[in-house]
């Protein structure tokens, strides 16, 4: 069976965010694919993000830290499912945690 194939759930952070808004799917991973519940894009999708940063509102570094866990979780999740052919970690990287508000703007032309 598949299931038996299937990673565990292990002790990260459970990706229970976006919190749903009214009777609709909320945009949270299925796991273990990584794709959102509600619209069946990679996780987090357009509209996972902006609930996200809606609801951190001014705690980034804990969305920041959310993240980074919810892409550790992926990455064991993805690679299990797929070891020979799963994504790039610069790819997750980009993913779940570089699009986050906690990123510093570039100031000019590196030197």
């Amino acid at each position: 069976m598949i299931f038996n194939q299937l990673p565990t759930a292990r002790l990260g952070p459970h990706p229970d965010r976006p919190r749903p808004c009214g009777n609709n799917v909320p945009h949270t991973p299925l796991r273990p694919m990584w794709f959102c519940r509600a619209d069946g894009q990679p996780w987090p999708c357009p509209e996972a993000r902006l609930l996200l940063r809606a609801e951190y509102g001014d705690r980034q570094p804990a969305l920041s830290i959310y993240l980074a866990g919810l892409m550790y979780e992926a990455m064991h999740d993805l690679y299990h499912l797929n070891p020979h052919d799963g994504p790039a970690p610069r790819d997750l990287f980009q993913r779940f945690v570089a699009w986050g508000p906690y990123r510093r703007p570039i100031v000019g032309d590196p030197p």
